[in-house]
């Protein structure tokens, strides 16, 4: 395609794809694709790890990673937080009393606190903690980093591009996207609010539009209820020069997810995919379960701020119901395109089938316009 972003990074399709799972990110790139391994949740040797095995086995195609660091974020490792004191206890109690109610079993104690340790690590997302992350990760031949969520301070940017590593961050707004751009991105991601994870309320339709008019001549990708190849149509005619799309890869063969989640995935309509606060604390868009439902009930606490919500949904929540495949509990990020998520099928027919209905949108839209 004679595409900014398939110049950029020497690809043959402008479709971007984060997952957390080493394995779709090879797969994307090496079917012309670009993969973005998302870090959050990872500790420092589980990245080092993901990062070696992708350079054994991505041929050397590009690949980038993405960074989930707001500012906001406490320091929980450092100042030594403790479970039991540091979450209040109405909200402990909410979730326990939810999940004793529903007969899931608790945690047998030996297990609990190498669990909570294990947890500090990987949720810690400091300005100090992502600086070790981003120093791993330019251990190896990446060729793009995104911020998740905020802007790249200026020295990333800086530092990023003497390697010759692209830099770009997702917005839910002109103005977040204009930020971006002022600090130095190369390109940026204008994030629907069909788009699985933390989002805002703008849908693709309205916001890619302004994104691309407010950051012009900057490259945008369209983010938020891409799954299919007119989906890619659309935001190519909105003004985006390529998609970022997340969703859509769960549903595959290499992906990270359960079979137990995935099959939830695949009976699930647009409405399962819900907006809640319950999960990380920020709005974040996630598979409805029995777990987010009971926080929007009558009498239900208020959520935590991030992390310590997160924190709660791992400690107390998620651990003890996939430890039982508890299915009726079980949430993951996800967008409204689930609902087109009906069967499993690998990375590369995904890729396959994008770009065929692509074509056959342009062929359609040659047609009409002829």
């Amino acid at each position: 395609m004679k595409n900014r972003l398939c110049e950029m990074f020497g690809i043959d399709a402008p479709i971007f794809a984060f997952s957390h799972c080493r394995d779709v990110v090879v797969e994307v790139s090496k079917a012309g694709g670009l993969g973005v391994l998302g870090v959050a949740r990872k500790g420092a040797e589980s990245l080092r790890e993901d990062l070696r095995w992708i350079d054994a086995h991505i041929g050397g195609k590009p690949y980038g990673v993405d960074f989930l660091n707001p500012a906001s974020f406490e320091d929980a490792a450092e100042r030594k937080f403790d479970f039991d004191t540091g979450l209040p206890q109405a909200q402990r109690d909410f979730v326990r009393q939810m999940l004793d109610d529903a007969g899931v079993p608790a945690l047998p104690p030996d297990e609990a606190d190498q669990i909570m340790r294990k947890l500090l690590g990987e949720f810690n997302f400091t300005p100090a903690e992502g600086q070790r992350m981003i120093d791993i990760a330019f251990e190896h031949p990446i060729k793009l980093i995104v911020n998740a969520l905020g802007s790249p301070s200026r020295a990333l940017v800086e530092r990023a591009h003497a390697r010759g590593i692209k830099v770009a961050a997702m917005a839910g707004s002109p103005k977040h996207a204009v930020r971006h751009r002022d600090v130095g991105c190369d390109f940026v991601i204008a994030v629907g609010t069909e788009a699985g994870g933390h989002t805002g309320q703008a849908t693709s339709m309205v916001l890619w539009p302004r994104v691309v008019d407010a950051v012009a001549p900057l490259p945008v990708l369209g983010a938020g209820g891409v799954g299919r190849g007119r989906q890619v149509a659309a935001a190519l005619a909105l003004g985006c020069e390529g998609v970022w799309c997340g969703s859509v890869w769960l549903k595959t063969v290499e992906s990270e997810v359960t079979p137990e989640i995935k099959q939830r995935m695949f009976e699930a309509g647009p409405e399962d995919a819900v907006l809640t606060r319950s999960v990380t604390g920020k709005p974040c868009r996630t598979l409805r379960s029995r777990f987010t439902d009971a926080w929007e009930q009558p009498g239900a606490p208020d959520t935590l701020p991030a992390p310590l919500q997160a924190y709660l949904w791992w400690s107390l929540g998620r651990t003890r119901v996939e430890r039982v495949r508890a299915k009726e509990f079980l949430t993951y990020p996800v967008g409204q395109i689930v609902a087109d998520m009906d069967s499993e099928t690998s990375v590369r027919q995904v890729v396959q089938d994008m770009l065929g209905e692509l074509l056959e949108s342009k062929e359609r839209l040659d047609r009409l316009l002829d």
